[in-house]
């Protein structure tokens, strides 16, 4: 009886690990294109690709935000230097107000970095100013 006990919890344990390490990778392919989906300016995509992770994973934007790079920049700054003003308005509806204060990977808030890059005017920095 001890044996069964024992190796049922070393099955479920070996179990456990295993798909904690797959569901890592899977995050990892549901986020994959999601730079492309930016740059292009799909927002219909993006709600997609926001909806499979959060159902499939129960993780909101606000959660993988920062740990998704696209050539050394976030979302915002990506869909902001590709024009993509579908996709960056939505990804600030979407980013809480504090998160979007807080300094991204450089050490800059998006504020400084959209006054040193000169992208005040777009329709997505202002929407970002009134959320601020």
């Amino acid at each position: 009886m001890l044996k069964i006990v024992k190796s049922s919890l070393v099955i479920a344990a070996s179990t456990l690990a295993f798909s904690h390490a797959a569901q890592a990778d899977d995050i990892n392919d549901a986020l994959a294109n999601i730079c492309t989906i930016v740059q292009a300016d799909d927002k219909g995509e993006l709600r997609k690709k926001m909806r499979r992770v959060q159902s499939d994973f129960r993780l909101k934007l606000r959660d993988y935000y920062a740990g998704v790079s696209c050539g050394g920049q976030s979302l915002i700054r990506t869909a902001l230097e590709s024009n993509a003003v579908e996709v960056g308005t939505l990804l600030v509806k979407k980013m809480p107000s504090r998160d979007l204060k807080q300094p991204e990977a450089d050490g800059k808030t998006l504020q400084a970095w959209i006054a040193e890059k000169g992208l005040q005017n777009s329709p997505i920095s202002e929407e970002l100013a009134s959320r601020i």
